[in-house]
């Protein structure tokens, strides 16, 4: 089978490398997936770039999710059936036309759901739902933030939100994003190229702080979220994508504007931050992911959450995908196909 390999840091057009490698054996608790197309993630970007520690040492081979039909179960499967339609969570190796993937990171969909909306839920929409349904409790007519709205995650925490009934704020970089984010429904949507997101936010609110903040920059962004929260308020971190591309130097800078708190500043303004990792929930507590996709696909099936924006790149354009995201030119899940 065909499997691309990053096999150097830096530039997408080469960084990878495509080899022939075995179909790998899937064990007892694990499925073998024929993968129709894989995702890309921020995660797959820093570690192109040299800059993710949970990267294999090189050469390895990336990515987090596929969608495929089902080749091969071990004997303690029974999740899935050989010849279903999956999407799942791959801990690295998703860039092949094999994967073997535990189990519990592996979903029957439906024939027809489209690729992009496919593709997004073992990463995208599984951290928007942990964050969004299993982190906090959303109320109607909390004020909710989104940085990045218009990503994968961003949509995904969006169109969550709007059915628990959320007045959400919504940040992103272009004229374009703004309208696709008018499209799902954010109520306030707000270029941060354009203006400064913090002023806007206060123009429109007035008094009024925030109850949520949905982050995925890091650096200052969870800092000045943190300001605009009221009592009660919760600020959920699930990135650090303003670290992507600086040195050392800057790295030690936006790591100290993150702020450094105490536990009893929390407690005396009645503020809460919290940190989501779907990586370390797929190692250490993988039933919360299997419990998060249920929830996605019966969302789903009830029409509650919908296919948005998204990209499709064949596999021999890697590098013109990975610039797409790189770049912040995309909406929605971007997915390589075989």
């Amino acid at each position: 089978m065909k499997a691309i390999y990053l096999v150097r840091f830096g530039k997408p057009e080469t960084a990878f490398e495509v080899r022939e490698i075995a179909v790998p054996s899937p064990n007892e608790n694990q499925v073998l997936v024929k993968v129709e197309a894989f995702g890309l993630n921020f995660a797959d970007i820093s570690a192109r770039n040299g800059k993710y520690r949970d990267c294999p040492p090189l050469p390895c081979v990336l990515g987090y999710d596929v969608v495929g039909k089902v080749e091969a179960i071990g004997k303690n499967v029974s999740n899935v059936q050989v010849g279903d339609r999956v999407a799942a969570l791959t801990r690295f190796g998703g860039y092949a036309e094999y994967v073997a993937a535990d189990f519990r990171g592996v979903v029957k969909i439906p024939e027809d759901m489209p690729l992009t909306f496919a593709g997004a839920i073992a990463v995208q929409y599984c951290t928007a739902y942990y964050s969004c349904i299993e982190c906090v409790n959303v109320h109607e007519g909390d004020r909710a933030l989104v940085h990045a709205a218009a990503g994968g995650v961003g949509t995904a925490l969006v169109q969550l939100l709007k059915n628990k009934g959320a007045i959400v704020f919504g940040t992103c970089g272009s004229a374009e994003k703004i309208d696709y984010l008018k499209s799902l429904g954010v109520d306030y949507t707000i270029n941060y190229r354009a203006t400064d997101y913090k002023n806007e936010i206060v123009k429109i609110s007035g008094a009024k702080k925030l109850d949520l903040v949905f982050d995925s920059v890091g650096g200052s962004y969870v800092r000045d979220g943190i300001k605009l929260l009221g009592a009660g308020g919760k600020l959920v971190s699930y990135g650090a994508s303003q670290i992507m591309g600086a040195n050392l130097f800057s790295k030690i800078k936006i790591g100290l504007q993150f702020g450094i708190y105490h536990p009893a500043v929390f407690l005396i303004n009645s503020k809460s931050l919290i940190g989501v990792s779907i990586l370390r929930l797929a190692d250490q507590k993988p039933e919360i992911i299997q419990r998060c996709f249920r929830g996605i696909i019966k969302l789903f099936k009830d029409g509650v959450i919908r296919p948005a924006g998204g990209l499709e790149f064949p596999a021999e354009k890697l590098g013109e995908a990975h610039r797409a995201v790189e770049e912040r030119k995309t909406m929605g899940k971007v997915m390589v196909k075989w």
